[in-house]
């Protein structure tokens, strides 16, 4: 991957979404991963992690680059309503460890209540999932959020 050098520093975006990747993609070159990321970092693109605590998981990773974000793969949530313990307290202490760092932290795949409630408890900052909406076509997104704006301007 070849990023070439950034020219000034471009403001970053609030609404520019952060690009992923996997704890996967970087063990197999993570040297070069990470200085394109770095590159990538220094024109303002924000980077998440993704799917973190699964695959080849190094928590030298989160010391050597500055994500953005942390993104707790859906796995680990839906252990968080296991009947095995062990899967629970494995769980909730992925999610406790990702949001300790003081990163935005995403949840993926929330499906129960329960689930929501527990992510809450521990402070995780981001949910995603069927619970609150299965996957939409951006036009409906679109429309979704003017019906919001318009609500909440009307309540004012």
């Amino acid at each position: 991957m070849i990023v070439p050098e950034p020219k000034g520093k471009p403001a970053r975006s609030a609404n520019s979404p952060p690009q992923c990747i996997t704890e996967t993609a970087i063990i197999h070159d993570s040297e070069g991963v990470f200085a394109a990321l770095a590159r990538l970092h220094d024109f303002g693109v924000q980077i998440a992690l993704d799917d973190f605590g699964t695959g080849y998981s190094s928590l030298s990773f989160l010391q050597r680059f500055p994500f953005d974000k942390i993104k707790i793969d859906r796995s680990f949530v839906n252990e968080l309503t296991s009947p095995r313990e062990e899967a629970r307290m494995i769980a909730r202490a992925v999610v406790s460890f990702a949001v300790s760092l003081g990163k935005t932290t995403t949840a993926e795949g929330v499906e129960t209540k329960e689930q929501q409630d527990i992510l809450r408890s521990e402070r995780c900052t981001e949910m995603q999932g069927y619970y609150f909406s299965r996957p939409r076509p951006s036009g409906e997104i679109t429309q979704l959020l003017a019906g919001a704006t318009n609500r909440r301007a009307t309540a004012a």
